[in-house]
């Protein structure tokens, strides 16, 4: 993929993410009490509440992405050589994936009441 490409995708994924943690910031304000809706409870019942779970999943995704492609940019400035990039391209792939796969996992659990 080109790097062009990939830059407009960590753009994107930025935008996303503020858009997305917008709302999420703006749905634990309006909740009455902002220390009420971090008890546990609440916090699980909000798991359960699927719109706002895929919101959360859609956050985890996005942070994932932005997150692992700024590292693998960052990396790739220190260093240069095509063996290295493919190694931190791939590297940070794989971190993004377990990171998803097991976020994913936490809201599934949390969604299906399994704590």
């Amino acid at each position: 993929m080109r790097e062009s490409t990939i830059m407009k995708i960590h753009y994107a994924t930025a935008l996303g993410a503020v858009v997305l943690v917008a709302v999420h910031v703006l749905f634990r304000i309006t909740m009455g009490s902002f220390s009420g809706s971090l008890e546990y409870e609440q916090v699980l019942a909000n798991y359960k509440f699927v719109p706002y779970a895929v919101m959360l999943e859609l956050i985890l995704v996005l942070l994932s992405v932005h997150g692992f492609n700024g590292l693998r940019v960052i990396l790739l400035e220190l260093k240069q050589g095509r063996s290295y990039e493919k190694a931190v391209t791939y590297g940070c792939i794989a971190g993004m994936t377990c990171l998803v796969a097991f976020g994913s996992r936490t809201i599934l659990m949390a969604s299906m009441g399994m704590t």
